[in-house]
């Protein structure tokens, strides 16, 4: 069988041109279309795309409802089909209008990739994450050692991460430029900091309470007045390696003048601090979650939540809600229970007998003539 095919190929990369340059669309999007694709040919043989026919995109179906997830060994989620059909059925679209392609597909065609719909509200319903309490990241932070100039990145990294609720992506490439501490503020500016869909944007810090304000205070000074670094240096350096006293690599201390190139190591400094302190793993995306929460509880007023929001990089505080806002099982239970106590409150209140009195007064009144 076939492992690869030079047409699908070229037009493969056309495409991949066509959603950078007309689409506007990420790296990271794209590679999963990529994915997509791939997953595609190799369950369907390589066979060159002008030889695409509705049954092909049936099977295809057929056979991921079959495949295995390379991680968990379980069957691929309804969430992870419906995105890689749905890429397939706009590559496939797109297809049809192209010179060569046209009298051989149809746009009809595309639309067999689609998925049920009862799998379809499988894919995207909502479902609750996991996330840190506040009281949980405090005390990861609280337990983090800070004995060297590593350990006091990593304590400063998590703090900060709390602090502004940044992407991973945006923590490995900041530089001490960035962050006015006077002000109060991390400037997120896409020319140099890796944001989610290249948006500049300003973030105050969250008023998180603890230490954690003070960890980034001292850690920036640290950086500034002790190693004597300055505006271009990273805000948080990866880890310099050396050649220890048994002749093996070991960390030495911090690397100089340049960023992490991605944030893999800022994923493992989280993974071993949350361990470290007794907790389960939560990501520094989960971060964002936590302060979410925090915010639907100290914000009074919508213009507070809207700037809670904005600070968060959202420009809709819809998609501060949908995406981050949902209610913790446990806190909707008692929410719940509590206006459950209070509707009973309310109703031992009412005088029944006033209650009559109001109805039977209704029921006197003359007739408004629009009946």
């Amino acid at each position: 069988m076939a492992k690869h095919n030079a047409a699908n190929a070229r037009i493969k990369r056309e495409y991949f041109i066509y959603l950078k340059e007309a689409q506007r669309r990420d790296e990271g999007s794209i590679d999963a279309v990529a994915k997509a694709l791939a997953r595609f040919e190799e369950a369907n043989g390589h066979k060159d795309f002008k030889t695409f026919h509705r049954a092909q995109a049936v099977a295809f179906k057929h056979k991921l409802d079959k495949q295995p997830a390379v991680r968990t060994g379980k069957p691929l989620s309804r969430a992870t089909v419906n995105s890689t059909l749905s890429a397939l059925r706009a590559f496939f679209v797109w297809l049809a209008g192209q010179p060569g392609y046209k009298s051989r597909l149809t746009y009809a065609d595309a639309d067999y990739f689609n998925l049920a719909e009862k799998d379809v509200r499988i894919a995207k319903a909502a479902r609750h994450k996991a996330f840190p309490t506040l009281e949980q990241v405090h005390h990861v932070i609280a337990a983090m050692p800070d004995s060297t100039a590593i350990e006091l990145r990593n304590r400063a990294l998590v703090a900060f991460a709390l602090l502004t609720g940044a992407r991973d992506g945006a923590l490995a490439s900041f530089r001490l430029k960035h962050v006015d501490l006077v002000q109060g503020r991390v400037d997120q500016d896409a020319r140099d900091v890796k944001t989610k869909a290249s948006k500049t944007f300003s973030t105050w810090f969250f008023p998180v309470g603890g230490d954690a304000l003070q960890i980034v205070q001292d850690w920036c000074r640290y950086l500034r007045e002790i190693l004597l670094w300055g505006d271009d240096d990273p805000l948080f350096p990866p880890t310099q390696i050396g050649v220890g006293e048994n002749g093996g690599f070991v960390p030495v201390g911090l690397r100089r003048g340049e960023c992490w190139h991605g944030a893999g190591p800022i994923r493992d400094i989280f993974r071993n601090a949350f361990e470290a302190a007794g907790l389960p793993y939560f990501n520094p995306h989960s971060l964002r979650d936590t302060l979410v929460q925090l915010g639907e509880q100290v914000c009074t007023t919508p213009e507070q939540f809207k700037a809670w929001s904005q600070n968060l990089g959202h420009e809709r505080v819809m998609t501060t809600l949908t995406s981050y806002g949902t209610v913790a099982p446990h806190r909707q239970a008692e929410l719940m229970r509590g206006m459950g106590k209070g509707a009973r409150n309310l109703a031992a209140t009412v005088d029944p007998a006033l209650v009559a009195q109001v109805l039977a007064a209704m029921q006197n009144l003359p007739g408004d003539g629009l009946g």
